[in-house]
C-alpha cells in the first residue's frame, strides 16, 4: 500500500518529522476516530479526528480528540462567526481532496482555517489522519500547529 499522500508530502516539504502508523480501517465503525485509536492502542485523547465545517460562509478544519464532540457554538465563537454547521461528507471530500475516513488536516486541496482543541496540545505527540483510510501521522503538537497554522481554542 502506498505510504505517500498529499499530507505526508506537505510535511516532507516543510521539513517536519513524523511517524506513520497503519491499521485496518473499519468502514462500518460507529465512530471512525475511536476505531482508529483502539486499533492502534492509542489513548483516544491523543488521536485527533479531522472535521470540516462552515463557520458563517468560511470553511474551517477542526481537530478534536476522537473521544470528544465539537461544540458548534464554541467553534463559531473561535472562528468569529455567528453560526457553524458540519459540512456534508460529499462537500468535505470535494473541498479537501480526501475521502471521508481519510481526511487529513495536512495537504488539503484548498486551504481552510484550522482550529485545534486546546487541551490536546498538552500531549508529547498527537496522531492525525494521514490522508488515507487506515493511515495515521504521529507528530509533535507544535509541528502540527506550525504545519496547519492552527489556532488553539476550547472546542469541546
Amino acid at each position: 500500500m502506498a505510504r505517500s499522500t498529499p499530507a505526508t508530502t506537505a510535511l516532507e516539504k516543510a521539513g517536519i518529522g513524523f511517524t506513520l502508523h497503519e491499521y485496518d480501517y473499519d468502514p462500518n465503525a460507529a465512530r471512525i476516530g475511536m476505531q482508529a485509536a483502539e486499533a492502534l492502542g492509542i489513548a483516544p485523547e491523543r488521536l485527533l479526528k479531522t472535521l470540516m465545517a462552515k463557520a458563517g460562509q468560511s470553511v474551517v478544519c477542526v481537530l478534536v480528540p476522537s473521544d470528544k464532540e465539537v461544540s458548534l457554538k464554541r467553534l463559531a465563537a473561535a472562528a468569529g462567526a455567528k453560526d457553524c454547521a458540519m459540512m456534508p461528507p460529499a462537500e468535505a471530500e470535494r473541498f479537501t481532496g480526501y475521502h471521508v475516513g481519510g481526511i487529513s488536516p495536512l495537504g488539503q486541496r484548498k486551504r481552510a482555517s484550522t482550529f485545534i482543541e486546546r487541551a490536546a496540545l498538552s500531549h508529547a505527540t498527537l496522531l492525525v489522519n494521514g490522508g488515507r483510510r487506515g493511515l495515521q501521522i504521529e507528530i509533535m503538537p507544535s509541528d502540527l500547529v506550525r504545519a496547519t497554522a492552527a489556532k488553539a481554542a476550547d472546542l469541546c
